[in-house]
This record gives C-alpha cells, sequence and structure tokens, in this order.
C-alpha cells in the first residue's frame, strides 16, 4: 500500500542522512561501540547539519518547523544502517518539548540558541534508585535559599540518557511535601469521617540545571545491555545552587508537566521500534539471499520464505500505526491512551520481528559483528522504558472505562 505520512521534503531529507551515516557515522561506529560512547565532537556535526533545530523557532536560530515528521526520517535511517547518534536523542525528544512548553522568553533566549548550535545538550532526569515508573515516590529535593535567589538540589537520579555528555539537565525535583486531601465515600460524595490521603504528585518541580554547577557530579557511566552508543549515567547532587531563573514553568506542578509530554516520548519510542523492525527484515533478508546450507541458500527454503512473510505482514501493521500516531501527535492530537496503544503495539511486533529475523541468522545472529545481534539488545528496552508495558495496558484499560 502507498505510504503518504512524507513528502518530496522528507525524502530529501533523508537522502542527506543517509549520505551523512554513510560519511561520518558508518565508519566509526564500531569505535563508538567499543567506547560506550560517541564522541562529543560528533553532536556538532549533528548541529551543524540542522538536526537539532527542525522545531525551533526562527528567532532562535532555528528552521521553525513544526513537525515531528523528520525526526522519525531520522529514526528509519539509523535503523535502517545500524547505527544510532548516540544519546543525542533525547536532545531533542525530551529536552525541547519541556523548553517549548514551560520556557519564559527571557529562558529561550537564553536556552534555544546553545541548543540549536550543540553548545548545550540536554537530558531528563526523572527516574531515581529504587522508584522505577513510580515519579512521584522521588526523594531528591530542591529548597528555596532564604534569600529567594536559588534552590539548593541534593539527591541522586539514575538511567539517565545522555547524563554523560549533558551540558543541561531537566532534573525533577520534590520542592514541597505532597498536600493531604479528604478522600471520598464509595458513592462518591465527601464523607465527614474520611480519612485524608497523600496527594504525591504534588510538589515535584523542574529545573534546568547546569551540569557545571558546584556540587552536581556524575557518578558511573551505566553498562547496559543494549543502546552501547548510548551514553547513560547516574547523577548525584549535593547543595547544588540552582538560580531560580532556572526554574521551568510554576513550582509544585512538575508533575502534570510531565505528563503533558509523555504522548510525544512514547510516540518516539513506538516509531523507534517499528523502524528497528523494518531493519530487522531487511538485514535477515540480505543475510538468506547470501547464506548458503546444504548447497542452497537460506532463502530457498519453505520455512525461511513463510517467517520473513510473517515478519513483514507485522511490519506492515507497526508502520500503519506508527504513521497514524506521527499523524495525530503533529495535528497536536495524540491522547495519551492512543501513545500507550502505539508504544505498546510497535514495541511488542519489534520484539517478536527482531527475535525471529534473528533465528534465521542462526549463530551469526548471536555475533555483535552483525546489525541483528546488536538491534536485538538495543529493542529490549523498549518495553521498559518511558513506560513499561503493563503501565501500557493500565493506561488504555482506564480509558476503555475499565
Amino acid at each position: 500500500m502507498r505510504r503518504t505520512v512524507f513528502n518530496e521534503d522528507h525524502e530529501a531529507f533523508r537522502a542527506t542522512i543517509r549520505a551523512f551515516i554513510e560519511a561520518e557515522v558508518v565508519p566509526v561506529y564500531d569505535e563508538w561501540f567499543a567506547a560506550g560512547q560517541a564522541p562529543r565532537d560528533f553532536y556538532y556535526k549533528l548541529a551543524e547539519l540542522g538536526v537539532f533545530g527542525i522545531r525551533v523557532p526562527e528567532e532562535y536560530g532555528g528552521a521553525g518547523i513544526d513537525s515531528h515528521k523528520f525526526e522519525a526520517v531520522m529514526y528509519e535511517e539509523t535503523a535502517r544502517a545500524g547505527v544510532s547518534f548516540g544519546g543525542s536523542g533525547v536532545h531533542v525528544l525530551l529536552g525541547l518539548p519541556y523548553i517549548q512548553m514551560l520556557a519564559t522568553e527571557e529562558q529561550k533566549q537564553r536556552y534555544l540558541p546553545k541548543f540549536v548550535s550543540g553548545e548545550e545538550m540536554w537530558a531528563l532526569a526523572m527516574t531515581e534508585p529504587g522508584t522505577g515508573s513510580d515519579l512521584a515516590g522521588m526523594k531528591t529535593t530542591a529548597k528555596l535559599s532564604e534569600d529567594g535567589t536559588h534552590y539548593v538540589l541534593n539527591g541522586s537520579k539514575t538511567f539517565i540518557t545522555g547524563g554523560v555528555h549533558a551540558d543541561r539537565v531537566i532534573v525533577c525535583a520534590r520542592t514541597s511535601a505532597p498536600t493531604r486531601r479528604p478522600t471520598t465515600a464509595p458513592d462518591g460524595q465527601r464523607s465527614a469521617q474520611a480519612e485524608s490521603r497523600d496527594d504525591r504528585r504534588f510538589g515535584i518541580s523542574l529545573f534546568a540545571v547546569d551540569t557545571t554547577s558546584e556540587g552536581y557530579s556524575i557518578g558511573r557511566k551505566l553498562d547496559k545491555l543494549g543502546l552501547k552508543v548510548s551514553d547513560t549515567a547516574e547523577l548525584a547532587f549535593v547543595d547544588v545552587k540552582v538560580p531560580v531563573r532556572d526554574l521551568l514553568g510554576e513550582e509544585n506542578n512538575g508533575f502534570s508537566y510531565l505528563g503533558r509530554n509523555l504522548p510525544s516520548e512514547r510516540w518516539g519510542i513506538a516509531f523507534g521500534a517499528y523502524a528497528q523492525a523494518k531493519a530487522a527484515v531487511r538485514f535477515a533478508q540480505e543475510y538468506v539471499q547470501e547464506r548458503t546450507v546444504f548447497g542452497k541458500t537460506v532463502a530457498s527454503f519453505q520455512n525461511t520464505k513463510f517467517e520473513l512473510a510473517a515478519c513483514q505482514a507485522e511490519v506492515d501493521a507497526a508502520e500503519a500505526v506508527a504513521d497514524r500516531a506521527l499523524e495525530a501527535l503533529d495535528a497536536g492530537e495524540l491522547t495519551a491512551a492512543e501513545a500507550a496503544s502505539a508504544k505498546l503495539f510497535c514495541t511488542e511486533v519489534a520484539h517478536r520481528v527482531i527475535d525471529r529475523c534473528l533465528q534465521l541468522h542462526g549463530g551469526y545472529g548471536f555475533m555483535n559483528e552483525y546489525p541483528i545481534a546488536r538491534l536485538y539488545a538495543d529493542n529490549r528496552v523498549n518495553r521498559i522504558y518511558g513506560g513499561t508495558s503493563e503501565v501500557m495496558k493500565s493506561i488504555i484499560a482506564k480509558s476503555m472505562g475499565l
């Protein structure tokens, strides 16, 4: 079926990105893989290419294109080549929406030009040791100083993608204790004797923290199963002074801001997973046409044909779901439940497809020199981060009134 989500501009961008990957990434990717991260200088090359400024308004140095479709092209092209752009993905997917949504004009003037140029790389620090998906349970605190000029940040974060190279990190911290509100009786009416309970979502704020601040430190660069080229770190804050001018949005309302950006984040994971599944079919198809067993190509066996045909059908379905979510996101209509559904479906499809494509590689599929092996490891986290598959099912069920 004919795909309609991309136009000539997107295809021209695709050609540019594909050529860039072949020239700047593929020749050195094995070195990045061994080092466990892309070099910081690479992000300046991405900036020169213009990828950081696509959705940034022109007055701040960007292209002013209000669309995620160019990002979608990059998902497809990096997966196709079996590479990644390191931790730079969170810079645009996670960092930019919060700046656009929450920053004052003064903050945009300070943040966005450096964002576009790659001078300041951004990351998002939500997760803490022991909390996982329970963001309301975070322990990191930010207390306003007596003179009201800055907050004092204390605590720690983990699993922070892009955390090693980040120059600014959006840190979620508790600025007030949870409020208490009365519970409701079974019939929905307030009861005079009803006990109160904590509203754990209240009291969280967001800060654009300068990583050169005294007391800010990077702990371990985490050794992950996959996404080896994406730097992921632990962060620690000991009496870090954060100027009040770096508070993003209103104090204590951070949890609601996090919720607003989750649909776009989950779309990104869904689309990336679909792109990985599509790439896996391509890798497997190329391999079985070249590999011979018992004097015949692996592609000539009926089982191979049936397996790849089934995988292609699943990829076609995932593409339709990912494209539909992309159109809804660009139109500002992607709901939390729709994003959860897209993420659940596309990540589960990718899991099945990549596993079957690895199987067709036989023993070589287990070797990291083959892109299918790296893809298998990279894909696994898609069903965990951005909200686990179980959390996605809960969101979908709630939208169904269950």
